[in-house]
C-alpha cells in the first residue's frame, strides 16, 4: 500500500542530478526555441474588432508579429480562437507585466481567456506508463533527439519493469504501486510527486483509471493515448476482437483526459489499413507504431502551444 509519506523507489541519482547529467550526455540535435519569442492563445466570443485589438496591443508594446492563426467556429456569433508568434526584445523581463496589461486591457473588455507563454522555456513534462514501452520509450527517444521541445521531469509507473529501460535516457524512475484496490493511497503520492512541479502529464500507456478528483486536483492537462477501437472493443484483448470482426483500419487516438474514460477532447488520430492476411500479432505491432507516432504529435502540439480547447473538441494550429 502506498500513502502519505510512503517512501517511492527511485532508480537513479537525485533528480537535478540526472537531468543535468541528461543534458551533458544528449545535447539537443536542434537548435533551441529563440529567446524573445512569445506565444499568445486565447479563446472567446467572436465579435468585430478582436483581431485589432490584439494585433494593436502588441505592436504598442514593442513586439512584432511572426505568425498568426485564427478561426471562428460560426461566421457570426461563434467561438473565436487566435495563436499568435510574436518577438519582443526583454521579454523574460518583461512577461508578467505584459501579460498582467493583456488582461487589463484586452481580455477583460474581450472577456477573454488566454495563455502566454515564452518559446524559450520548454514545459516540464511527467510521463506515465506501466509495463508497456513503446509509447513511453519513443517519447524519451525523440526527446534526446531534441524533436520534442520539453524537459523529461519524470518518469512514474505503477510496476517496476522499465526501470532499467528508463535508465539509459538518465531520467528519474519512480515506482509507486496503484491497483484498484489502493488507489486513493497510490493518487495521493501522485500529486504530491506532480502537483506543482509539472506543466504536462502524459499517460504512455498507463493502465490505471484515475479518478475525478484527482484530475481536479493535479493541477495541470493530462494527455492520454488509446487504441482507436474503443468504445467498440473495450476490455481485454481488443485485436483479437478485432480481427475476429475482420477490421480493416487499425489506429490510434490522443486526447486530453477528462472524467469520462476515454472521452475528452481529441488531439490527434491517425490509422493503418490492414486486411485479412495480418494476424493479432500484425495487429498489435501496427496498433503499437501508430500509437507512438499519434502521441507523439499530440505532446509535440501541446508544448508548442499549438492546442486550443473549446467545449469537448480542439483546435490544433
Amino acid at each position: 500500500m502506498v500513502g502519505r509519506g510512503t517512501p517511492v523507489r527511485l532508480w537513479g541519482s537525485p533528480l537535478g542530478e540526472n537531468l543535468v547529467l541528461m543534458a551533458e550526455q544528449y545535447p539537443l540535435v536542434r537548435t533551441l526555441p529563440v529567446h524573445d519569442m512569445g506565444r499568445l492563445l486565447l479563446r472567446c466570443a467572436d465579435r468585430p474588432g478582436l483581431v485589432a485589438a490584439i494585433s494593436g496591443f502588441l505592436t504598442d508594446a514593442g513586439a512584432n508579429i511572426v505568425s498568426l492563426d485564427q478561426h471562428s467556429t460560426e461566421q457570426s456569433g461563434g467561438t473565436f480562437m487566435q495563436r499568435t508568434i510574436f518577438h519582443l526584445p526583454g521579454l523574460t523581463a518583461v512577461r508578467d507585466e505584459l501579460e498582467r496589461a493583456f488582461a487589463e486591457r484586452v481580455a477583460g473588455p474581450f472577456e477573454m481567456d488566454f495563455r502566454l507563454t515564452e518559446a524559450a522555456k520548454p514545459k516540464r513534462v511527467a510521463l506515465m506508463a506501466s509495463r508497456e514501452d513503446h509509447c513511453l520509450l519513443d517519447l524519451l527517444w525523440r526527446n534526446r533527439r531534441g524533436e520534442l521541445d520539453m524537459t523529461v521531469a519524470m518518469v512514474i509507473s505503477n510496476h517496476p519493469d522499465l526501470a532499467e529501460q528508463v535508465r539509459a535516457f538518465g531520467v528519474p524512475y519512480l515506482y509507486v504501486p496503484a491497483t484498484k484496490e489502493n488507489r486513493a493511497e497510490a493518487e495521493q503520492r501522485l500529486l504530491e510527486l506532480l502537483r506543482g512541479n509539472v506543466d504536462l502529464v502524459v499517460l504512455a500507456r498507463y493502465m490505471q483509471i484515475l479518478t475525478p478528483d484527482f484530475l481536479d486536483a493535479v493541477g495541470c492537462p493530462l494527455i492520454n493515448i488509446h487504441h482507436s477501437f474503443l468504445p467498440a472493443f473495450i476490455g481485454a484483448a481488443p485485436y483479437r476482437r478485432a480481427k475476429e470482426r475482420g477490421v480493416k483500419l487499425v489506429g490510434a487516438t490522443a486526447h486530453y483526459v477528462t472524467g469520462e474514460l476515454d472521452d475528452g477532447p481529441i488531439i490527434e488520430q491517425d490509422v493503418v489499413r490492414v486486411d485479412h492476411r495480418h494476424t493479432v500479432e500484425d495487429l498489435v505491432r501496427l496498433g503499437a507504431d501508430v500509437e507512438r507516432v499519434v502521441l507523439s504529435r499530440a505532446v509535440l502540439w501541446h508544448c508548442e502551444d499549438r492546442v486550443i480547447r473549446f467545449g469537448n473538441q480542439t483546435v490544433v494550429f
